[in-house]
């Protein structure tokens, strides 16, 4: 069986192939004259031939190109000539011939002497079709062609927009000359009871157009008198409990207009304004629109006056492109839900924006597996720890679900509070590896934790079956960093091994997951020296001197991806170690005794001075002094002062106390309990933080 598409692609048989607004048959055209730029036009005495196997129907909505590909096949059988109705030509008043021949349609030899063909009778009523009118799909093999056709187009639609396009096409012209398509405001999804009245809004209308286009090979063919159709409706409708539109609505089924009850709502959904614009009798059918559960819509489709009206089987062809629509839009719609909810669980996932740490310059990227499958289980992190150190996570669950998604969710998090506690990277990952334990038996994820000290220039990384991280120093050489694998999270009895390396200043560490390295056509060792080798590639364009901007280098190492590179998700961290220089760096030791902090006062009081910032001496003098004054009252080991000069100052001072202050506002007759309220209203920003040995409050100050 040959298969009839509809509207914009090939049209089914059985309608006028001479009808301007888009007949249901097209004949291939025969081959185009050798020479001629452009079709042959009949002159204005001449007659167009009859439809059939010698010309091409007009179609208005043909795709370019639709005569190449409408090529007769040969080894499928061709329907039986009688069974496509022949198609009159319309004959003006007073014998006078039609109008000009649409440019495209080759006229053959001896078609100036060619007269219409005599009206043939319509099958059904054995009368005569008048002529130039459109013939109707007469035989139920056309309507279910036609619904088969129209059905698939709408169902390729994946959002909502697509599928109430896909219904407008495959309606207009072949099913109906105009279609107003109204959806409930806001659309429910799934199971949710809407709150408030029935509001419909006008969401997209679709109907022949005025005129062709004359470029490119079309000339303008003989149109109606301008009608009611090209009126459009009301764009909003409050559907009144009760009323005639709520009536027609609730029974679901397609209505001819010219019933009473649908005659009364149609006022109520295009406005008393627009009612006119809806023709006489048998030439609108309005069709609810219905989901799953309730009425979503209603689609209003109409015939001009110039065309046959429509019959008792167009209200079924009207209610399956009803159903299929209003499902289809159904299912688009929690299907948005579902890609909203996705996205925003990633979204939260994630860091929003990455700190801006002391001695270390940051850049990510993330990109999911597939524009379908927006959510998945990499995540990276940046999270500032107490000595203006920072720690380096990157991560990987298996999988590509919401599943997945929240699990990484819950590690990241674990990862954030182990962090806070300062724990070195091979604690890290033993807890972490716990905490998967008790997420699930099968919950694996990979993971490296790395923390960078600008001070001393020196990176501990651990691992837990993560590919390697790659250094690209400041000469452009790159390497892989070796350090221990180890087993991946969620295995449980595994011990977990940290190195400490090198981290020169200008260097710059990438951390990845293997989304970026590994796919089907290339196996993770090779992927990992094609980056190693892309990164030195890189590095060398910019000169030995100067590393290449991190922002740019992200998006390079991306670049390596090749059309079939995406299998996986891809998290991606770089960090630039720029370091603090010793001569910006102040370190004692004091003892906790009463003269602590006047010896912590005069200290920092020289410090500023060699790195002249006297104008911060008496606010740096006064935090200082409380702050210290705080520390050794309780502690029993020496207190660490230290002050380090970058964008800001930082003061940072330890005890072995892991009790941390809080902020409280002192009564007028204490005598203590001032000193955090100063150190909060005078310094930019102050933190304490527990460490494993104790805690260390700080604070900053910003340079003059």
């Amino acid at each position: 069986m040959t298969e009839h598409p509809t509207s914009f692609d090939r049209p089914s048989t059985g309608a006028d192939p001479a009808d301007p607004r888009g007949a249901l048959l097209r004949t291939p055209a025969p081959p185009r004259a050798s020479g001629s730029a452009l079709p042959a036009q009949g002159g204005a005495g001449e007659t167009p031939p009859a439809a059939g196997a010698d010309s091409p129907g007009a179609f208005e909505h043909a795709q370019p190109g639709a005569e190449q590909a409408a090529e007769p096949d040969t080894h499928r059988p061709r329907p039986a000539s009688e069974g496509v109705p022949v198609q009159p030509a319309a004959v003006q008043p007073g014998g006078a011939s039609p109008g000009p021949v649409a440019q495209g349609a080759v006229v053959p030899d001896g078609a100036a002497d060619r007269r219409a063909l005599p009206a043939e009778p319509d099958r059904r009523t054995g009368q005569p079709t008048a002529p130039g009118q459109p013939t109707p799909m007469r035989r139920d093999g056309d309507r279910l062609r036609f619904v088969g056709a129209a059905t698939r187009r709408i169902a390729r639609g994946m959002d909502l927009d697509e599928i109430v396009m896909g219904l407008c096409r495959a309606t207009v012209p072949t099913f109906a000359d105009a279609i107003l398509v109204y959806l409930r405001e806001p659309l429910p999804v799934g199971d949710e009871r809407p709150t408030g009245p029935l509001v419909l809004r006008l969401r997209r209308t679709d109907r022949i157009p005025a005129e062709r286009d004359t470029e490119g090979g079309f000339v303008p063919a003989a149109q109606p008198e301008p009608s009611g159709l090209e009126t459009v409706g009301a764009e909003l409708c409050e559907v009144r409990p009760g009323s005639a539109l709520a009536e027609v609505l609730r029974g679901v089924r397609p209505v001819f207009t010219d019933t009473k009850s649908a005659r009364a709502a149609l006022p109520e959904l295009l406005g008393e304004e627009r009612d006119f614009a809806v023709p006489d009798g048998r030439r609108a059918i309005l069709a609810p629109l219905r989901g799953r559960r309730r009425v979503i819509g209603a689609a209003l489709f109409l015939r001009g006056p110039e065309r046959v009206a429509f019959e008792a089987d167009d209200l079924l062809v009207a209610a399956q492109l009803a159903t299929h629509s209003a499902l289809g839009i159904d299912k688009a719609v929690l299907y948005g839900r579902e890609a909203y909810i996705a996205d925003e669980l990633q979204r939260t996932m994630l860091p929003e924006n990455l700190p801006r740490c002391t001695g270390v310059r940051l850049a990510s990227r993330y990109l999911p597996a597939a524009e379908t499958a927006r959510v998945g289980g990499d995540w990276y992190d940046a999270i500032p720890l107490p000595g203006s150190r920072v720690a380096l996570v990157v991560g990987d669950v298996m999988g590509h679900s919401m599943t997945s998604a929240a699990i990484m969710g819950q590690l990241r998090t674990t990862a954030q509070t182990l962090a806070g506690l300062d724990l070195p990277p091979q604690e890290v990952l033993h807890h972490l590896d716990e905490q998967a334990q008790r997420l699930g038996s099968d919950r694996m994820a990979t993971c490296l934790y790395a923390v960078y000290d600008p001070v001393s220039h020196r990176i501990t990384v651990a691992n837990a079956g993560h590919p390697p991280p790659v250094l690209l120093h400041l000469g452009g050489h790159a390497e892989v960093l070796r350090v221990p694998a180890g087993a991946p999270i969620g295995v449980g009895g595994v011990d977990f091994e940290a190195v400490e390396l090198d981290a020169p200043a200008g260097a710059t560490l990438l951390l990845y997951t293997d989304g970026l390295v590994e796919s089907r056509l290339r196996d993770v060792w090779t992927g990992i020296e094609q980056l190693r080798e892309r990164l030195a590639a890189t590095a060398q364009l910019t000169g030995p001197d100067h590393p290449p901007p991190l922002e740019a280098l992200c998006d390079e190492v991306l670049d390596m991806l090749g059309p079939g590179d995406r299998d996986d998700d891809i998290a991606l961290l770089a960090a630039r170690f720029d370091g603090i220089a010793p001569s910006d760096v102040a370190y004692w030791f004091l003892e906790p005794e009463n003269a602590a902090p006047g010896k912590a006062r005069r200290l920092a009081r020289r410090a500023l001075a060699r790195w002249g910032m006297e104008d911060l001496t008496d606010s740096v003098e006064l935090l200082v002094s409380e702050v210290v004054t705080n520390a050794v009252r309780y502690a029993s080991k020496p207190v660490t002062l230290r002050l380090l000069r970058t964008d800001v100052l930082r003061c940072e001072v330890g005890d072995d106390v892991p009790q941390l202050p809080r902020l409280r506002q002192a009564r007028a007759t204490d005598e203590g309990g001032r000193g955090l309220y100063l150190v909060n209203r005078l310094a930019r920003r102050w933190g304490a933080t527990r460490l494993s040995t104790g805690k260390v409050v700080w604070f900053e100050l910003n340079r003059g």
